[in-house]
C-alpha cells in the first residue's frame, strides 16, 4: 500500500486561524498599551477613534491622567498628530509597590484622517480622559442631496 499524500483539511468558515488565535494571545500576554515601548517608540500610544459625520470629522483618544496643557495637537495634510506626556508620580519612601502596570511617558500618536477636513477649523475637548479633535469638513467636501425628478 503506498503513502498518498493527505489532502490539507480547509477550516470551517468563522473558525479562527491559528494566525490569529497566535495574535490573540502575543496581544493578551503584552498587551496593546506596550507594544510601542517593546521597539522604543514611547512608553504607550493611545487608543483612537475617526469618525465621520456630515459637518465634521471626529477624532477621539482616550488618554487619562493627562494635563491637557501637556498636549499638542497638529495637523499635515491628511494626518492628525497627538503628542503629549503622562507624568509618574513621584515615588515615596516607605512605600512597597507590588504591581505597576499603568504606563507613563511620553507619546505620539498619528492618525490618517479622511480627504476633506478643513485644517483650519480645528478645534479640541477633553473631558474624562478623552481628547476629541473636531475638524470641520471643507464645503465641497460636505455630503449634498439633490432632488431628481424622475419622468
Amino acid at each position: 500500500m503506498a503513502w498518498l499524500p493527505r489532502k490539507r483539511r480547509e477550516e470551517p468558515a468563522g473558525a479562527p486561524s491559528l494566525r490569529g488565535e497566535m495574535n490573540r494571545l502575543f496581544d493578551d500576554f503584552f498587551g496593546r498599551a506596550e507594544m510601542p515601548a517593546l521597539f522604543g517608540a514611547g512608553s504607550f500610544a493611545p487608543a483612537v477613534d475617526v469618525v465621520e459625520t456630515k459637518e465634521s470629522i471626529l477624532v477621539k483618544a482616550e488618554i487619562p491622567g493627562i494635563d491637557p496643557k501637556c498636549l499638542d495637537i497638529t495637523v499635515t495634510g491628511d494626518q492628525l498628530t497627538i503628542r503629549g506626556e503622562k507624568k509618574a508620580e513621584k515615588e515615596e519612601k516607605g512605600r512597597n509597590f507590588h504591581r505597576i502596570e499603568r504606563s507613563f511617558g511620553s507619546f505620539t500618536r498619528t492618525v490618517e484622517i479622511p480627504s476633506g477636513a478643513d485644517a483650519g477649523k480645528v478645534s479640541a475637548e477633553y473631558k474624562d480622559g478623552v481628547l476629541c479633535v473636531i475638524l470641520a469638513k471643507k464645503e465641497e467636501a460636505k455630503a449634498r442631496s439633490i432632488k431628481i425628478d424622475v419622468k
